[in-house]
């Protein structure tokens, strides 16, 4: 149902690695792991802080954030103990997916600044110990970029196989599945050369040719000009679908339901990303991910194995399948997913550990409790995970905060390209509009891409002028000098919870092995490293949970605790809604 649902919306989210091949998430993992020289890497070790800068911080009163608001909070970003930047698209781009459409790689969007302001901003991460990753955005370009330009011009022009064509005398194209057409086609015909060009997200977003080398030495060289400016890595947006097979074969009726099958992972896809390690990564000592990690456990091994020399880490979105529905998720699923992943990355390459991004919910209002009630504790209690499992953290701008879903109950109020296509859509089909909008008020990915909160005056101190987006309403309670201010906050838990994954290294290279698999409360775990082992005991749930403990432990070695005391009697243990707690066994 969840896939079902997905697609009924368009969101990049079905971008989710649904693996048909599970390891066993119960088994116990080896207990004596040592952390070698050879496996500590900075990318292992850093906390990501993922920024999307049109929400972060207006510094010109456009209603848009910019690089120079960026520059104006790096002290803040400092303070929160993070390491990397992932920013969100800033090159130039008529936005018809808020950046995810480039006209020209080599330049800034004028909303977001300049070139020299990219350098400012470059320089003063540095200054501060903060490395920048940026979004590689090459599976397609913009309909406005020069490359598509020429492209659609003739079809003998020099870049016309820059991007997939099929002629029309051909007939009617294979049919290909599209994430954000209003029609769900892939194929838009153009009656200029009298062909269809391939489009898997919107009319705007033609596909890159990745069977034509000159496209892959292009993409090279854009790499290289970032890096040879000092950026630290790329995150390679929507790249599992670069490599196509061009004979477009016909794919089984309802295949768009297992999209990932049939679009992911394609014949020479690893081919490609080990010609770009070799020609640019291996390079540069920089970091290197891909959204999406295939359709089986194999696949993402096969993107991450060292001796493979292709990426550095996966980033799967099958975390963020659990929960899309409004009825909630079941904890066992959550625990089954993220168990799973770690036991099949343990030897074979490195994990992603995240549970926000700018295409899905704010993580409080999904995987937490967003009522004034919970909200606080359940934030706390998702740091604590995320900041304790194996994987480099991916953390979200606000969610720091605690900062939770917008109310939006008008279409009106939506900019999402996926969310206004897919009423009109639904519309057109006669869906029920009012469960429509319940789904899209919960689902949609506007509500992470609220303007940041930073104090209680208008528009929460983010622009003085009309912002892009609407602001929050709870912004006045829920802010950064609120937060600042008060030792018992999110935004002071977060930056404790950091400095506790930095001085641990158990934290980062330990071991993991799952406790209690069936409660349907707590999501209880040990990490173990060179002897050691730390007890991570979270209650998921918005009653108290009671836990007999497999061995005593002792309050004098509590590491961090979201609330003010701990109910332990020997071995039982009762957690408060939303307790979180990290122990050393």
């Amino acid at each position: 149902m969840k896939k079902l649902l997905l697609l009924f919306f368009g969101f990049t989210l079905i971008m989710s690695c649904s693996p048909k091949k599970e390891s066993n998430p119960d088994k116990d993992m080896d207990t004596t792991a040592v952390a070698t020289d050879s496996d500590k890497k900075w990318w292992k070790e850093g906390i990501v802080y993922q920024i999307y800068p049109r929400s972060f911080k207006d510094t010109d009163g456009d209603g848009v954030g910019d690089l120079k608001g960026i520059i104006q909070k790096l002290d803040y970003i400092k303070s929160l103990g993070v390491d990397m930047v992932w920013l969100n698209p800033i090159y130039a781009s008529p936005n018809d997916d808020n950046g995810y459409d480039i006209s020209d790689y080599r330049a800034i969007m004028n909303e977001f600044g300049t070139m020299a302001d990219f350098d400012t901003m470059l320089q003063g991460m540095h200054d501060r110990d903060i490395k920048l990753v940026m979004d590689l955005v090459v599976n397609h370009s913009s309909d406005e970029h020069e490359w598509f330009k020429q492209s659609r011009s003739s079809r003998d022009n020099p870049y016309r196989d820059y991007y997939h064509w099929w002629p029309a005398e051909k007939g009617t194209p294979t049919p290909r599945w599209s994430f954000f057409d209003v029609n769900s086609d892939a194929w838009l015909y153009d009656s200029l050369t009298e062909a269809y060009y391939l489009h898997y997200f919107s009319r705007k977003q033609p596909d890159l040719n990745w069977e034509n080398p000159k496209v892959r030495n292009e993409v090279y060289d854009i790499m290289k000009f970032w890096l040879d400016k000092g950026i630290d890595g790329f995150r390679l947006d929507a790249f599992q679908f670069a490599s196509k097979d061009t004979l477009f074969p016909e794919f089984p009726k309802g295949y768009e339901k297992d999209i990932i099958k049939y679009y992911g992972m394609g014949p020479h896809l690893h081919e490609y990303l080990q010609e770009m390690n070799k020609e640019v990564i291996s390079k540069y000592d920089i970091m290197t991910v891909a959204e999406g990690a295939g359709s089986t456990f194999q696949d993402a091994i096969d993107l991450v194995a060292p001796d493979r020399h292709e990426l550095n880490m996966v980033y799967h979105f099958e975390g963020m399948d659990v929960g899309n529905s409004l009825d909630g998720y079941d904890l066992k699923d959550f625990k089954k997913v993220y168990t799973s992943w770690d036991s099949v990355l343990q030897n074979n390459g490195w994990n992603s550990i995240f549970l926000a991004n700018h295409d899905v919910p704010r993580m409080v209002s999904k995987f937490g409790n967003d009522s004034p009630e919970f909200r606080a504790a359940s934030s706390k209690m998702l740091t604590t995970f995320i900041m304790s499992m194996r994987g480099t953290p991916y953390y979200y701008y606000g969610d720091e905060l605690g900062m939770t879903n917008i109310d939006f109950n008008d279409i009106k109020q939506y900019k999402d390209i996926s969310a206004i296509n897919s009423y009109a859509a639904a519309k057109e089909r006669g869906d029920d509009m009012n469960m429509f909008m319940k789904k899209l008020n919960f689902l949609s990915r506007d509500n992470a891409r609220t303007p940041m909160q930073w104090n209680a005056s208008e528009n929460a101190g983010f622009t003085r002028g009309t912002p892009w987006l609407a602001v929050n309403p709870n912004y006045t309670t829920i802010n950064v000098d609120a937060e600042d201010k008060d030792p018992n906050s999110c935004l002071n838990y977060f930056r404790k919870m950091t400095q506790l994954r930095k001085s641990n290294p158990i934290l980062i290279y330990g071991d993991y092995k799952l406790l209690y698999p069936d409660n349907e409360q707590v999501y209880a775990y040990e990490r173990s490293l060179d002897g050691e082992a730390v007890l991570v005991l979270l209650n998921f749930s918005d009653q108290g949970a009671t836990l007999n403990l497999p061995y005593e432990i002792d309050a004098q070695n509590i590491m961090i605790n979201n609330m003010a005391d701990l109910n332990l009697s020997g071995n039982e243990l009762t957690l408060e809604p939303y307790q979180a707690v990290i122990v050393r066994k």
